[in-house]
């Protein structure tokens, strides 16, 4: 099932299940229990705003051994984690607004893990049932700021950061998916889920090893190869196969 959230007639931000091109309600809570309605509202007629709200959001460094070489950077023995501020999430469509103090602002597809139901000390045998979905994720960094300062909070963290979307895929299989990134059309990354150094499983183990893991959080997995320099007026499209598409125009912001 594909959950969304979104916006229809000025009303308030709903979820919604979405079949073929078109939206369903959802009564209830989708961590919890929910019922579906009749799907019956036209997709393109609603807009589609980030599908989840996330307490934190827990992201993954080097987790592409290809990624981590392109930086100089060894493979970690353990996971590398690292936080984002939920205030740089931001849905699909929505702009990656470039800073002005910004130098070079790379994308990075990732894809991404959406917590449903709250665990702490999670085997990765068990893991599979704290998961309530996937979707994709762009950990957008000033890559000199990551080089400059000993912590990555600046260079990670700016508004419109951490672009999540299109929506929460709930049966999909991380074994062998092509995540694909392109520029304006041009192919800028691609590579299987089954080069991650660290799997999901593992991932969610270790982050439950020293915090509890609350419904709604997200876990960026790490990204391929690639990265690259975006500019104003760039398009971004993340594709991750068996989930979908997650687009963000680049906008150079104003110097105040």
């Amino acid at each position: 099932m594909r959950i969304v959230r979104y916006l229809y007639r000025n009303k308030k931000p709903a979820y919604g299940w979405l079949l073929e091109d078109k939206i369903g309600s959802i009564k209830g809570d989708i961590f919890g229990s929910f019922q579906r309605g009749e799907a019956k509202i036209p997709l393109e007629k609603a807009k589609l705003l980030c599908p989840v709200q996330p307490g934190k959001i827990i992201c993954t460094a080097r987790n592409y051994s290809a990624h981590a070489a392109e930086h100089g950077a060894e493979v970690p023995e353990l996971p590398v984690l690292f936080f984002k501020p939920p205030s740089a999430v931001i849905g699909p469509g929505e702009p990656i607004i470039l800073p002005p103090q910004a130098q070079r602002v790379e994308q990075e597809a990732e894809l991404a893990v959406v917590i449903g139901k709250e665990g702490r000390w999670i085997t990765p045998e068990n893991a599979e049932k704290h998961i309530l979905g996937y979707t994709i994720g762009n950990d957008v960094t000033d890559r000199i700021f990551q080089r400059e300062d000993l912590l990555w909070t600046r260079a990670k963290g700016f508004d419109s950061f951490a672009p999540l979307g299109p929506w929460i895929e709930t049966d999909f299989n991380t074994a062998d998916a092509i995540i694909s990134c392109r520029v304006n059309g041009d192919l800028r990354q691609m590579a299987s889920t089954r080069e991650m150094v660290f799997l999901v499983d593992q991932l969610i183990a270790f982050a439950s090893s020293f915090m509890t893991l609350m419904p709604g959080d997200v876990l960026l997995t790490g990204t391929p190869e690639g990265v690259s320099k975006l500019e104003d007026g760039d398009m971004v499209d993340i594709e991750i196969e068996g989930i979908g598409t997650l687009s963000n125009p680049v906008v150079q912001a104003e110097q105040e």
